[in-house]
């Protein structure tokens, strides 16, 4: 394939310093510390520290044409260590972002994704109006939010842990947690559109703006005063990116279901059991190092009795990625299995059995990676543990 050449070292720079993220790029050192962060620069042909130093050689073009682009997991280690505090995971979605603009070849599993969602406001492609097909199994009596127009509180789930069985148990999980505590919940159901993070991380950021709009006035007609998620993605979705759109307040608040778990324990609306167990946590990069909710999630497992719980070597902070983010699946899943497989080493060094998260995707990558390295440890949701646990 020939590679156009850029028309200069400045034009490059200015088109991407117009994208957030870019605008230190030429600040970049080049340390390497933002290669020896990423957990995909192995299998990438330009590692992040090149990319940069392309960027600043005028050699851009080469780069919006490689696969390093869409390689990013969109993690953040990068950027959370970088000591000039350039925003590379943001210039790299910058460049995702350009190449969409000037109509590079985009990989075809990027254009399938643009297209599922915008014909069925979804990332699998299923009927929408299917959104609550994961509630089948529950009990009559707790699928009453099914039909509740009104409620304190909207329970948004997202596209995964609606369509992707191997999760199911999370939103089922949760759906058992409100209720036992009294909670007033209702959800979308069919109006439930997807978030519109898919496809900011491939670069169409342009898209969200209707997926938004709608989220939200659906919300708004509920009347609820809290909207709570348990997925990281759409929780910084509706926490950090929307107002990127529109900075008006949406009149209600927006919550992770961890924070949501942690008030309603503070509160004492649940009680819980004991388990002895012994158990790590893995942070979810868009909860942690793009959210810097740290706290919530280990404040629920402290007040499970009887668990030990041990961290990972790299948590909080410096928590290593499952592979599940930044759409890297979609394009390589060899890449996603490699970084899980990493992780999921690293949990087994704690010698816990089993591993808790706050993310359907990290549990998807990480069941994963177990199955495939024939590692006996369980994978679980925090609203699965506190759904297991909690007594009546």
């Amino acid at each position: 394939m020939s590679v156009p050449q850029t028309r200069s070292v400045q034009d490059l720079l200015a088109a991407v310093s117009e994208l957030r993220g870019g605008e230190r790029v030429i600040a970049c050192y080049q340390c390497g510390t933002c290669s020896g962060s990423c957990p995909t620069a192995g299998v990438m042909d330009y590692s992040p520290r090149r990319m940069l130093h392309m960027l600043r050689l005028g050699l851009g073009e080469r780069v919006l044409h490689s696969r390093a682009i869409w390689l990013c997991t969109s993690c953040y280690s990068c950027t959370s260590r970088c000591p000039r505090e350039i925003k590379i995971s943001d210039a790299i979605l910058g460049l995702r972002r350009l190449a969409v603009d000037r109509g590079v070849d985009l990989p075809p599993t990027m254009i399938t994704l643009r297209d599922t969602v915008s014909a069925n406001y979804n990332i699998s492609g299923d009927d929408n109006a299917t959104r609550l097909i994961w509630s089948d199994n529950l009990e009559a009596d707790l699928v009453t939010f099914r039909t509740r127009r009104q409620a304190e509180v909207a329970f948004y789930v997202g596209c995964v842990a609606s369509f992707y069985p191997m999760v199911y148990g999370i939103p089922q999980a949760m759906v058992q947690v409100l209720d036992r505590a009294g909670v007033e919940f209702g959800t979308l159901g069919g109006e439930e559109w997807c978030c519109g993070y898919p496809l900011y991380s491939a670069g169409m950021e342009g898209l969200i703006a209707e997926l938004m709009v709608h989220n939200v006035q659906r919300v708004r007609e509920m009347g609820a005063k809290t909207l709570v998620t348990t997925c990281p993605s759409c929780y910084y979705t509706w926490s950090h990116l929307y107002a990127l759109f529109d900075p008006a307040p949406f009149g209600f608040e927006v919550l992770h279901a961890s924070q949501y778990l942690a008030r309603l324990l503070e509160e004492g609306r649940l009680k819980l059991g004991s388990l002895e167990q012994v158990v790590t946590y893995h942070d979810p990069c868009d909860l942690g190092r793009k959210s810097e909710i740290y706290d919530a999630p280990r404040q629920v497992i402290e007040a499970v009795p009887g668990l030990e719980f041990r961290e990972m070597d790299a948590s909080r902070q410096e928590a290593l990625c499952c592979g599940g983010g930044g759409d890297v699946q979609i394009v390589d899943e060899s890449v996603t299995a490699s970084v899980a497989a990493r992780r999921l080493g690293q949990a087994q060094r704690t010698g816990a059995r089993l591993i808790l998260s706050s993310c359907q995707q990290c549990k998807r990558t990480l069941m994963a990676a177990a199955r495939k390295e024939r590692v006996r440890v369980r994978v679980m949701d925090l609203a699965e543990l506190v759904s297991q646990v909690m007594e009546t």
